[in-house]
């Protein structure tokens, strides 16, 4: 009863209490202020604006600051930035710094200032003694945006650094030593992984972290939230089997094999195992025997059924390359677990890479934990401020734009068929085009944006294509999307992180009267249009594709064109058809009732809901695992930075410790003691992890069986690493007995202990524990399937 009062309770704070309802009446309030102060700064040399804003500085465990302070640290912000950038900050920035130093997540549109806001607000927490990262969701914004804002910085008296993924260790360690460090979600969370297995305090690169400013803060937080950042460690060739793969090519959907609706799984039918079992030389694929066989036939069946070239994955240079899909983007230095990583290898006739396993894992969202103060901006957060509240107890404040809007946002344009919707987009586009008026595209996929490209060149309209084959030319191509005259197309727009100026990027020879001519003459056309080739999984990056046009007050316009054929619609509205009749004689295909446009927006719903469902389901998986590892870590820093390891073998093996201590200098024996130590702690870590992900890989039984497969593994997971302090001791003891140490310490690789040559990192998609709701929904889908079929015939 207590538990449910709770509920209820906490249920009448969000509605009474929205996230998206922070009163930022206190800071406007501060405004005049500022602007008084910025008078009298502005009468300071170079030197003294430093040395004010020196006075802040602060140690890290005092509080934030007080309204004075802020005044003062905005005044002299705003100065810094007129100097070193050329820049006055709006109002409105200044009330993004603020909200971000209240610990908010700052809803502020394209083309606001969004990164000069965050860098105010980052240098005000490190001149309150805290040491600051500013995450991107990327390697080329961290850099630019350390680089574009270092100047500040620097009149500030803020030291900064950034990472990428070519930074050197030592590089890696300056950076993480300044006030303010930039860097990708996934660098820093690699890094974290990489000092976890560190065998010396001087192979560490970070510090312990203060403070986070997450950049696009909702892609970052929910988008990102499901796929774990994982290390592993390579061990041998890779082991693909060109057989299996050549047998499941041959398969036939629905005869052979059947998908769930969702295209998350994949399975033979009774037919299809025997069409495999006799090419595989009449084997029992399901007798103990031959699981390895089964594995890989699974493994194979999931690349050929569920994973799709140029949108799952591209090849380029003989490799296959992750396309992270909420960006658009290569996954850089990223890969599936081996079986599946093998098997896309396979189908596509390629070399396998190096196999391995996986030495550590974490999730943003435990990585986000790890900082004391989390805050953020983005342009669309308010749509999942209800998220940001449940998994982060996060509040969005948002900040009105220093211009209104005045976008066009024309009503969807619905079709009947993929075909149609395609045809009516070619048509729009070359229509104005004639113009001059410059169009961004935003596609869903590098496929769909291949096509569109073609179809364009055949209307003979020019265009250039933005894709997870050419990324690394993004900002010169997003760049010029307002340049008059030019069509883009481009696959997910959120981070790009460039703004879209009417009229093209400034020119370099600073001649601002023919920038300005450039911006007016796009403006007369309407500025910048944007289409979207369908509905996205979300209405945010619906919503980020639109706020491409309008910035600062400019014209532009948007339209969004979707069908009955999309694969969104085709997923989750599966009878959508019903009844849908175009009625555009001229516009073939068009569709303009009710009805169906109800069902492309039911389809988004439920795509959004299914993701965010899946997102919960891996937080309740992934937070038993973060809770071990910190257990963990905290043992594991104390071997690292004590003599716990020396003092532990000392006891356990007494009669060793003082053989070896006549002979040796006690340094020395005391670092083989840690080193052997720390070798057992982390190869039975890696263990666990291998058992939690077989726990994982057969927990949908125990749903088949009515039991809660999130407590199930609970139940599995807790007693497994109870065991591990003993074993590790066992293992220490035992290699301690055996392994040779001489004056020079221990070599644990001479003594058969070795630790990966190289790592690398993967991305894991998955939903570990399906939810009744979900699984109801499946046999739903499968009954109108079923009704759909038998009305056919």
């Amino acid at each position: 009863m207590a538990a449910f009062m709770r509920r209820v309770k906490a249920g009448f704070s969000r509605f009474l209490d929205r996230p998206a309802t922070v009163d930022i009446s206190r800071y406007e309030g501060l405004l005049t202020s500022i602007e008084w102060r910025e008078k009298k700064v502005s009468d300071l040399s170079d030197e003294e604006l430093t040395e004010a804003a020196g006075k802040l500085r602060r140690d890290g465990d005092a509080a934030g600051f007080d309204e004075k302070e802020l005044v003062e640290l905005c005044a002299i912000a705003r100065e810094a930035a007129k100097r070193a950038l050329d820049e006055r900050p709006y109002d409105v920035q200044l009330l993004g710094a603020m909200e971000l130093l209240a610990g908010h997540v700052v809803q502020m549109a394209t083309g606001e200032g969004k990164t000069l806001a965050g860098a105010i607000a980052a240098a005000g927490y490190a001149l309150q003694g805290k040491a600051v990262h500013v995450m991107s969701v990327n390697d080329y914004l961290a850099q630019r945006d350390a680089g574009w804002m270092g100047p500040v910085y620097e009149l500030l008296g803020v030291s900064v650094g950034w990472v990428s993924q070519t930074s050197s260790q030592d590089e890696r360690r300056a950076a993480y030593a300044a006030d303010v460090t930039y860097g990708s979600v996934s660098e820093i969370g690699f890094d974290v992984l990489r000092d976890r297995l560190a065998t010396s305090v001087d192979d560490m690169v970070g510090r312990e972290p203060d403070v986070v400013i997450v950049d696009e803060a909702d892609s970052v937080l929910i988008d990102e939230a499901k796929v774990p950042l994982v290390l592993a460690g390579s061990s041998d060739e890779g082991q693909s089997d060109p057989e299996v793969a050549k047998i499941v090519r041959t398969l036939k959907p629905g005869q052979h094999y059947e998908k769930d609706e969702d295209g998350r799984n994949a399975w033979l039918t009774g037919r299809g195992a025997k069409v495999v079992e006799k090419s595989l030389g009449g084997v029992d694929l399901y007798s103990g025997e031959h699981s390895d066989r089964l594995a890989a036939v699974n493994a194979a069946l999931h690349a050929h059924a569920l994973l799709e070239r140029d949108v799952d994955y591209i090849v380029r240079d003989g490799k296959v390359h992750l396309i992270n899909s909420s960006r658009g983007r290569i996954a850089l230095r990223q890969r599936w677990p081996d079986g599946l990583q093998a098997a896309v290898e396979a189908k596509e006739r390629l070399r396998p890479t190096e196999s391995g396993e996986v030495l550590d894992s974490i999730s943003v969202q435990g990585l986000i934990g790890r900082y004391k103060t989390v805050c953020g901006m983005t342009g669309t957060a308010v749509a999942v401020s209800e998220q940001l509240r449940e998994f982060y107890e996060l509040r969005v404040a948002v900040i009105p734009p220093n211009t209104p809007c005045v976008r066009e946002d024309e009503d969807d344009r619905l079709y009947d068929t993929v075909e149609n919707k395609e045809a009516a987009i070619v048509r729009e586009i070359a229509a104005v085009h004639k113009t001059g008026r410059p169009i961004l595209i935003g596609t869903r996929d590098v496929a769909e944006s291949e096509r569109l490209a073609k179809l364009l060149d055949e209307a003979d309209v020019p265009c250039v294509v933005l894709n997870a084959k050419n990324d690394a030319q993004e900002a010169a191509i997003v760049a010029e999307a307002g340049a008059y005259d030019a069509v883009t197309v481009s696959t997910q727009m959120a981070g790009r992180g460039t703004d879209i100026r009417l009229g093209g990027k400034k020119r370099d020879d600073g001649d601002k009267d023919r920038d300005a001519e450039e911006h007016d003459k796009v403006a007369d056309l309407g500025g910048l249009l944007v289409i979207g080739t369908g509905r996205y999984p979300s209405s945010r990056l619906d919503d980020q594709l639109r706020g491409r046009s309008g910035r600062q007050g400019d014209p532009g316009g948007s339209i969004m064109f979707a069908s009955l054929g999309d694969d969104q619609v085709i997923q989750y509205a599966p009878d959508a058809t019903a009844g849908a009749e175009p009625d555009d004689d001229e516009d073939e295909g068009r569709l303009a009732d009710p009805t169906s446009k109800r069902f492309v927006d039911h389809a988004q719903k439920v795509a959004e809901g299914v993701q965010l469902e899946i997102h919960r389901n891996t937080w309740r998986y992934t937070r038993l695992i973060e809770h071990q590892r910190r257990a963990l870590l905290e043992h594991r820093d104390e071997l690292l930075t004590t003599d716990l390891a020396a003092t532990e073998l000392a006891a356990l093996c007494a009669e060793r410790w003082e053989e070896l201590s006549d002979e040796l200098d006690e340094k020395v024996l005391e670092e083989a003691a840690r080193q052997i130590m720390l070798y057992h702690l982390d190869q039975r870590w890696t263990e666990h992890l291998a058992f939690l992900a077989d726990v994982r890989e057969t927990i949908h039984l125990r749903a088949l069986a009515k039991e809660t497969p999130i407590d199930e593994f609970h139940r599995t997971a807790i007693p497994e690493f109870r065991k591990m302090p003993d074993e590790i001791s066992e293992r220490a003891v035992e290699t301690f007995s055996e392994i040779e140490i001489g004056p020079d310490g221990v070599d644990l690789a001479e003594g058969g202990l070795r630790r990966p040559s190289s790592t690398w990192t993967y991305m894991v998609h998955d939903n570990p524990f399906d939810t009744d709701a979900e699984q109801a929904l499946q046999r739903v889908r499968a009954m109108i399937k079923k009704v759909k079929g038998a009305s056919r015939r």
